[in-house]
């Protein structure tokens, strides 16, 4: 097997499975997923359910080894549940950065009650990704921090977001 085709395997791996066939394995147990308090702010543990993304394709080359080109954009909106009830959605978009290794730069807003909450991440190959909170609006205006979206292999996963300055 060629470095391309494992380099395109890779991408398809990274862009299913953080937006359409994967998802995040559970980084704490489904029954705890909520919202609780710490010394230095807030911990939100989501259940995320995947939706199919949207590809739009730039202009680049296109590379037969590859499904994707520099450019590409992949757009997606999922919803998020806490304990089996929805209780908001994210949507956002990946732009392709590195065909060759499965890197996109991608940004989401998670909309909830009370307001939105934005993340950047570079996204690879699945399950693990690390999240940098942006920013937010409302009750979150003053959000910062970190997380990890974390996929399970059924279109499902778990959004860890850590949240300071809230």
């Amino acid at each position: 097997m060629t470095s391309k085709t494992s380099s395109a395997r890779a991408i398809v791996g990274a862009a299913l499975g953080l937006l359409a066939a994967g998802t995040l394995a559970a980084a704490a147990p489904a029954s705890s997923n909520s919202v609780s308090n710490g010394n230095d702010g807030k911990t939100l543990t989501l259940e995320v359910h995947f939706s199919p993304f949207e590809l739009v394709p730039s202009n680049a080359s296109p590379d037969p080894n590859s499904p994707f080109k520099l450019g590409d954009l992949l757009i997606f909106h999922d919803l998020l549940f806490v304990s089996g009830k929805q209780v908001g959605d994210e949507a956002g978009f990946c732009v392709i950065v590195d065909p060759d290794q499965g890197l996109a730069n991608c940004n989401s807003t998670i909309r909830l009650a009370g307001g939105t909450i934005t993340t950047q991440f570079l996204n690879a190959p699945p399950p693990l990704k690390t999240l940098a909170i942006t920013g937010g609006s409302g009750k979150y205006r003053k959000a910062a921090g970190d997380g990890t979206l974390l996929e399970n292999p059924d279109q499902t996963g778990v959004e860890t977001l850590h949240l300071v300055g809230d």
